[in-house]
């Protein structure tokens, strides 16, 4: 990232830049990195270096939606900096990431409408001049890859990815928002149910999986939702045959009428389901081509966070 001029300062002043040891991470991790501030051509006083996680979230506010930027972790790295004219000060850091924070790469690659950034903001004279924004790239648990390579594994191919603002029903969360993973589902479920979406809300031990079914409507039958909720420790997670699962939920849904439904409140599918067919990266770059016609995911990221407006990064 190229360092960013304060602008509190005018012409002259100190400039700051981010330097993240790595952009990679999973949930529950800890990014560590410096914040390296370089002096301009007087001294400059600096109340307090702030840096902050960040994604995009969608908001529904009656029948209208629209994009807002929602910050999900503050914290103060440093008070009371002084910078000499010239001087470069490093400060270092550790960032927790929170377990429910959203998965941005899968299989290696960027997950398409995803984004996640380390904003860094530095307080002068009680106002903030936002720095630049450093895109983290965050990769799925163990136990959340056990579930996407089962997707992967039963056909469905990517649609979408998003983050809703809100909380789901009946499962504790500590972020007000939600991602959705959609896919379009496999071939023999296709004139059933048009889209399935994913969502994972993860603490320390345990992992909610979420499962929603956008149905088709028939002649004699409505469409509607249906839904299916499991709860596993991360343990249980990595080694369940979640194949076998989600293709049995999906049957369910298939064969029974419009409205809500629940499955598999809980329990363990033990032993391990085979690793053929095709991976999660393979599904999400598949999907992705498809979404954007040849347009390369790196792209994708970088017009993402042209919307974050001022603090856009490179």
């Amino acid at each position: 990232m190229f360092k960013r001029m304060l602008s509190a300062f005018g012409v002259g002043g100190p400039s700051v830049d981010t330097v993240l040891d790595s952009p990679h991470a999973t949930p529950g991790q800890v990014v560590t990195g410096q914040v390296r501030i370089q002096g301009g051509s007087a001294d400059a006083e600096i109340g307090q270096v702030v840096l902050s996680l960040v994604t995009r979230v969608e908001v529904e506010r009656g029948d209208h939606e629209y994009s807002g930027v929602s910050e999900f972790l503050r914290v103060v790295v440093q008070q009371g900096v002084r910078v000499g004219a010239g001087q470069l000060v490093s400060i270092p850091f550790q960032l927790p990431i929170p377990w429910e924070t959203p998965i941005t790469a899968v299989g290696g690659g960027q997950l398409p409408g995803m984004t996640v950034g380390v904003r860094t903001e530095l307080v002068i004279a009680g106002a903030p001049d936002k720095g630049d924004l450093d895109p983290v790239l965050v990769h799925p648990l163990p136990s959340q890859d056990a579930v996407l390579n089962a997707f992967g594994q039963l056909g469905f191919s990517f649609r979408s990815a998003d983050v809703e603002a809100g909380r789901l029903h009946g499962v504790p969360q500590e972020l007000g928002f939600y991602q959705e993973i959609e896919f379009f589902p496999p071939a023999q479920f296709a004139g059933a149910v048009q889209q399935v979406e994913l969502t994972f809300v993860a603490s320390p031990h345990e992992l909610f999986v979420i499962l929603e079914a956008d149905k088709r409507g028939g002649m004699f039958s409505s469409g509607g939702d249906a839904f299916g909720h499991f709860r596993l420790s991360h343990q249980e997670a990595e080694v369940a045959d979640w194949a076998s699962s989600i293709n049995g939920w999906l049957s369910q849904v298939a064969q029974r009428g419009g409205g809500m439904q629940g499955y598999g409140q809980h329990g363990h599918h033990g032993g391990h389901h085979g690793r053929g067919g095709m991976g999660m990266g393979t599904v999400v770059a598949a999907g992705a081509a498809g979404l954007v016609g040849g347009m390369v995911v790196g792209e994708m990221m970088d017009d993402a966070f042209e919307d974050f407006g001022d603090f856009g990064g490179e």
